[in-house]
């Protein structure tokens, strides 16, 4: 099953920058850009593992900050030469509330 479910505030992301939350399936890296877009993808950079939501945020990809792999935050792919990518989590907006497609694992009743 899967749900949209608020993870935060556009104002809690600067512009150009990340915030990371804790979701059931790892640590994501969400990103606000310069137009208030927002992306959010896994926090580790495919190469060596670099945490991207430390990197260069510029147009709709990030420089990781280990050896400046650039991902692109629409597909998260790696782009130019690179290779390899990491998993990308629908977002959208819901007035400033951020809201993730996120799959929720139902836990039974004892």
């Amino acid at each position: 099953m899967s749900d949209w479910i608020a993870i935060g505030s556009i104002h809690d992301v600067p512009r150009r920058g990340a915030r990371c939350v804790m979701t059931p399936q790892g640590k994501i890296a969400v990103f606000r850009t310069m137009e208030d877009q927002v992306f959010a993808i896994d926090d580790h950079c495919p190469h060596k593992g670099g945490p991207l939501s430390q990197g260069i945020v510029h147009g709709a990809s990030v420089t990781c900050p280990l050896h400046n792999w650039v991902i692109s935050l629409e597909t998260g792919k790696a782009l130019g030469a690179d290779e390899g990518s990491v998993r990308t989590i629908p977002l959208k907006l819901d007035g400033d509330s951020i809201l993730a497609h996120l799959q929720i694992t139902a836990v039974a009743a004892e």
